[in-house]
């Protein structure tokens, strides 16, 4: 039996990783986590019984208490809490699945605990993965991708060790403002951002989409990920999302892995790895797939995309401030407070604005956090 933790189970991704585990006997779910989603927790709690639950926000897990009192699930609150789960002897798996930097802490908690981990929280491996990685070399766990395009490579992987890696060709839908002018996308609003053409996310990753700022993440993340230079990743944009990413290798040969855009492939893999089982829906059929689409992206239209790239360049605590710019900007757009096109222009002002450091500590890394976000609120 393989126990696992769930951290941010309310969430896209969580509640497709417990699409793939209902009806497993070989798997059981040891803890599930949300923010503040208590009602939807409450119906994951009980079809899935876990013996530890928690809930960051404190009055929210009081409200839950009370709601589950009937059954023998314990419940914690905050980052304490979150820490208690991921540590737990019996835990083999922790699938990070939080939004945001909150993740770090757990999942390094997770590595020293010797916990393999099943990675969507991008932002741990962006802002900290100068500690993280070496970190889970050390305690030999490990970093199962679960991102589609990182799952891609990780599998265009299997196999090809010595085998040296000339460039890493990440994919990218290109969001809902591929086709639109610099100046359509200007005046684009909320609910454009969130009509993604391919897939099915939470609000803040698809409107990162639309900014292809979480192009620019992945770039960074495949950078510790996978061991290259931050140049050796090339953001490639494929409309259809059926190519989820490929790896050039030092003779010119490239692997590239295929499928539907469903997330259940990529987190199922994580699960099970490295078998891998029969997974029930849509499959490619190539006689009715036409035509397969490439493009360069756009680094003037996609600011934040040109900007990904700075940051990885620059290094330090810059993914930090890139990331948290983001964060903040995102959640000022999804209040309705700034218009799309200044998210890219906050996270730039923020970089530009900023002092550097050269490799942070956890500590630093999560004082430069507060710092960007006490600069936005401060006007920029």
């Amino acid at each position: 039996m393989k126990y696992i933790v769930i951290l941010g189970s309310t969430g896209s991704i969580g509640t497709q990783a417990l699409d793939v585990i209902r009806n497993r006997n070989d798997i059981k779910v040891y803890a599930l986590t949300a923010k503040n989603n208590i009602e939807l927790l409450e119906q994951q709690i009980r079809e899935f019984m876990p013996e530890v639950v928690c809930v960051y926000d404190e009055e929210n897990a009081n409200k839950l208490k009370l709601n589950i009192s009937d059954l023998s699930v314990k419940v914690l609150c905050g980052m304490e809490g979150l820490l208690e789960v991921t540590t737990k002897e019996k835990v083999s798996l922790v699938i990070t699945a939080l939004v945001g930097m909150i993740g770090i802490r757990p999942t390094i908690e997770a590595i020293k605990a010797g916990k393999d981990i099943a990675l969507a929280n991008k932002e741990t491996l962006v802002t900290a993965g100068h500690i993280i990685m070496p970190l889970a070399i050390k305690m030999g766990v490990k970093i199962l991708p679960v991102d589609s395009e990182h799952s891609a490579i990780f599998q265009c992987l299997n196999g090809e060790i010595g085998n040296k890696i000339n460039k890493i060709l990440l994919t990218a839908s290109g969001g809902p403002f591929r086709t639109w002018t610099k100046e359509q996308i200007e005046n684009a609003t909320l609910e454009n951002a969130l009509k993604h053409p391919n897939w099915s996310m939470g609000q803040k990753i698809t409107i990162d989409s639309a900014t292809m700022i979480n192009k620019g993440l992945e770039v960074i993340e495949a950078k510790w990920l996978f061991g290259v230079d931050i140049d050796s990743v090339e953001v490639v944009v494929h409309p259809q999302s059926i190519i989820h990413s490929m790896v050039e290798f030092d003779d010119g040969s490239i692997m590239a892995q295929l499928g539907t855009p469903d997330m259940r492939l990529p987190i199922q893999y994580a699960i099970t790895y490295p078998l891998r089982e029969f997974r029930s829906g849509n499959r490619l059929d190539f006689g009715t797939l036409s035509k397969l689409d490439f493009e360069k992206p756009d680094f003037e239209k996609f600011l934040g995309l040109k900007l990904a790239y700075e940051a990885g360049r620059i290094g330090g605590n810059m993914p930090t401030i890139f990331n948290a710019a983001n964060e903040k900007a995102v959640a000022k757009f999804l209040n309705r407070e700034i218009k799309f096109i200044e998210i890219s222009q906050i996270v730039e002002k923020s970089m530009q604005n900023h002092k550097f450091i050269e490799n942070p500590n956890i500590a630093e890394i999560l004082e430069v956090e507060q710092s960007v976000y006490d600069f936005i609120e401060s006007g920029c």
